[in-house]
Order: structure tokens, then C-alpha cells, then sequence
């Protein structure tokens, strides 16, 4: 494992860090648009974000695997804005993780089988009632609220970093915008 040797993170966490992002706006962004589509639309988009949930779930895991294994994990410091930052990943993380669970348990509570690109999975459950199906629609909705609000956050302290304190934080997670450092180190024919 690499640990604070390089100002930037490797190739695969940068890769499953935006692939993650593009996957929650594109979810929550079909969640929010459905309701204004006839039906057959609706249900076709609601599948495709079942679909591309499950595609989220993997990616999540693929991410948590390689966070804990081979990622390169950079130091941070412990002043309240690193410590801030810290819980902000861990908080997206456990959101991310809960509105995954709750999005499959939703489809399951409401009687219909988990979709996956055409093949379908059967609730392993007996029926749910209507209160039961509400509750998971409702956490399902603030878990996913809650991750645009903090990625949101999230976004603009990276911004803020680059654009007022220019400290190069937002560049270590950049695949094309390398820091000076990250720069004379591949320079010197050193690899990620």
C-alpha cells in the first residue's frame, strides 16, 4: 500500500472516484425527471435507475476494495478542516452504502423483482406492507438527498481549495491536471 509519498491519488481510485460521481448525478438526476414521462417512459427509467443501481453497488465495492487493499492513501493532517473532510468521505460512503441497500429493498417491498439490464431478481421476502414500503421510499429519498448536498459540499471546498488557497488539493484527484510534484515525479520516469 502507498501511503503520503505522492501528492496525488492513483489512477484507479481517481477512475472509481468520478465513475461514482457520474453514476449519482446520473441516478439521482433520472429520479428527479421520471415523474414527468407517461408511464411506459416511467417505468422503463425506473428500471434503468434499478439497472444502473446495481451498477453503483459495484462500483461502491470495487471502490472499498481498493481503498482498503492497493489504493494509495494520502496523509492528512488533523486540523478541524482535515478532520472535517475526513467525516464528510465517511458520511458519503455510509450514505452511499444505505441508499443502495434501501434502493433494493424498496423494489423489493413494493412487490416487484430487482432488474439488472433484463434479467430480474425475486424478492427473497414475504410481502411488505404499504407503511414499510413509504418508510424505505422516504429514507431511500433523504439518503440520496443527503449525498447531493454533501457532494455538493464536497465540490465546492475542492473549488476552494484550487481557486482561493491554490494548495493543489482538488489536483490529486484530477486525471489530467497533475500538481508540480506529481509532474517532476513522473518526470523523473518514476510510475503511479
Amino acid at each position: 500500500m502507498n501511503t503520503g509519498q505522492s501528492s496525488s491519488y492513483d489512477r484507479p481510485t481517481i477512475a472509481l472516484h468520478w465513475l461514482t460521481a457520474a453514476l449519482v448525478l446520473f441516478q439521482f438526476t433520472l429520479a428527479m425527471i421520471w415523474d414527468f414521462f407517461p408511464k411506459p417512459e416511467q417505468h422503463t427509467m425506473i428500471v434503468t435507475h434499478t439497472s444502473f443501481g446495481i451498477v453503483l453497488a459495484v462500483v461502491l465495492l470495487a471502490r472499498l476494495l481498493w481503498r482498503t487493499t492497493a489504493g494509495r492513501r494520502l496523509e492528512h493532517g488533523s486540523s478541524l478542516p482535515d478532520l472535517a473532510a475526513r467525516a464528510a468521505h465517511l458520511i458519503l460512503y455510509l450514505l452511499l452504502v444505505a441508499v443502495v441497500v434501501l434502493g433494493v429493498m424498496l423494489r423489493w417491498s413494493g412487490h416487484n423483482p430487482l432488474s439488472f439490464f433484463g434479467l430480474t431478481i425475486a424478492s427473497p421476502f414475504g410481502p411488505f406492507s404499504h407503511a414499510t414500503h413509504e418508510i424505505l421510499g422516504n429514507l431511500h429519498d433523504f439518503a440520496a438527498w443527503s449525498i447531493i448536498v454533501i457532494a455538493v459540499v464536497h465540490a465546492c471546498a475542492a473549488l476552494f481549495h484550487h481557486y482561493v488557497l491554490r494548495d493543489g488539493i482538488l489536483q490529486r484527484m484530477l486525471p489530467g491536471l497533475a500538481s508540480p510534484e506529481r509532474r517532476r515525479t513522473l518526470g523523473t520516469g518514476q510510475r503511479e
